[in-house]
């Protein structure tokens, strides 16, 4: 029988056709990595990966709960904030992959296993249109992208695209149903890779698809010893973000400066300076902020500088009521602006932290509800939550990219002011209509 002719059944079953490098893989579009096959067809990927695709078409979402869904990103930011800054260091992380990456899981879940999972994103009463409202940020998120103009007249690119997809074992049932969600809300189909007798060749396909989408930034996400026989699916978001300045920095002005850090000893970093720059002023109670936006000024920055002594206290309020306490609306006004570059990237593995936030049961062998995901009796639980950021900020703007995976296995009017970073600080990069936190993090010393 053809592949072509192959019947859509309440399960997909398929087989490998070769495990090919992702040299040839799609790179990351606005698209939100649709499917690249026909859909309902079970054919080879352009990687020569297997993709089976649901007959369901993405569709555009729901706007209406996007409020809602935002609510409970900022909130999980603060919850991974307070896990993730327990490591000395600077970080970086994007709390809206994680959440992309276990919505895609919740879809397969059941249960009080979905119960907590729903808490710690903080679902509510939304129920499944959680997820058309999760798909809806993902279209607002990617259509931020593409050419801008600023306020001088002059041109830019921003790219800015998320992509999702799900590597499955290649002889399990999986539901049709399950599938069928992912691909509507989610944009992703399943891959077909061997973990039961190649999952070391299918970690560096994994991989090597997450660099692909990520422009190289993100490099094996997956460490080995990961993937085993036991492995059955892998759950993947990556996003990729390279946004210029609405007002560059000039590079003639960037020069030698004292950072100091939080123990009171400096290190000699390089400082830009923008005077006059237009942005906006925020504070609180123990910090102000700058928000600095991109071109197209629908995308910001803001970095949040605490009072001297009060970066604890600050990050502590991060971690207690979440992101949405650093990016209220600001004041415009004229900034006379001193900045460090800085690049730096943070592995976080997420899954003792997950356990910790709220949702335990996903990981325990023999609890964890998986069961919608598969008509076999194969007992699912996640084995591993890894996440991995990267960012640049220098003179022109700011690269970053971040990656999750979800590892699955059975078991067994204005004055100018004066703003001078040069002390530990955290930053968010979220967009300016509903302040969805896409990168979050920290720098401590931009020297490291």
């Amino acid at each position: 029988m053809s592949l072509l002719s192959i019947a859509r059944r309440d399960t997909f079953r398929f087989g490998l056709l070769g495990l090919a490098a992702l040299s040839g893989a799609t790179a990351l579009t606005a698209c939100s990595g649709e499917p690249d096959v026909e859909p309902g067809v079970l054919g080879p990927g352009t990687d020569g990966i297997e993709l089976v695709s649901s007959d369901v078409k993405r569709v555009s979402g729901d706007p209406t709960v996007l409020e809602d869904v935002v609510v409970g990103l900022q909130a999980l930011a603060g919850d991974l904030y307070g896990g993730i800054a327990a490591k000395p260091g600077n970080l970086v992380f994007s709390p809206y992959s994680v959440l992309v990456a276990l919505g895609m899981t919740l879809v397969g879940a059941a249960g009080k296993t979905a119960d907590e999972m729903r808490d710690v994103l903080g679902v509510g009463d939304l129920g499944d249109r959680w997820h058309k409202g999760v798909n809806a940020l993902t279209s607002y998120v990617d259509g931020l992208a593409g050419k801008q103009q600023r306020m001088d007249g002059s041109d830019a690119e921003l790219a800015l695209a998320t992509a999702n997809q799900l590597f499955g074992q290649k002889d399990v049932g999986w539901e049709a149903e399950f599938l069928d969600l992912i691909a509507k809300e989610y944009g992703a189909g399943l891959r077909a890779v061997d973990f039961k007798t190649a999952s070391e060749e299918a970690r560096v396909l994994i991989n090597a698809w997450v660099e692909d989408q990520t422009r190289d930034r993100i490099v094996d996400l997956i460490p080995e010893g990961v993937l085993d026989d036991l492995t059955r699916l892998v759950l993947v978001n990556a996003i990729y973000l390279k946004a210029p300045w609405e007002q560059p920095f000039e590079k003639a002005a960037t020069t030698k400066g004292k950072f100091t850090k939080d123990d009171g000893s400096t290190v000699d970093v390089d400082m830009m300076n923008k005077p006059d720059l237009s942005g906006g002023i925020v504070s609180a109670a123990g910090w102000r902020g700058v928000i600095l936006p991109y071109a197209g000024s629908r995308l910001a920055m803001t970095v949040v500088l605490p009072d001297q002594g009060k970066f604890a206290a600050v990050e502590a309020s991060v971690v207690q009521d979440g992101l949405g306490v650093l990016t209220p609306g600001g004041a415009p006004a004229a900034i006379n602006l001193t900045l460090p570059k800085w690049t730096f990237r943070t592995e976080a593995p997420l899954g003792d932290l997950l356990k910790e936030i709220g949702m335990p049961t996903a990981f325990i062998d023999g609890q964890a509800d998986f069961t919608p995901m598969t008509d076999e009796d194969l007992p699912l639980h996640i084995a591993a939550v890894l996440h991995q950021g990267f960012i640049a900020v220098d003179e022109d703007g700011t690269e970053a990219a971040a990656a999750t995976a979800v590892v699955m296995r059975t078991e067994s009017a204005v004055v100018a002011e004066t703003f001078t970073v040069d002390r530990p600080f955290l930053f968010v990069i979220h967009d300016l209509d509903h302040n969805a936190p896409l990168f979050v993090g920290r720098v401590v010393d931009p020297s490291a």
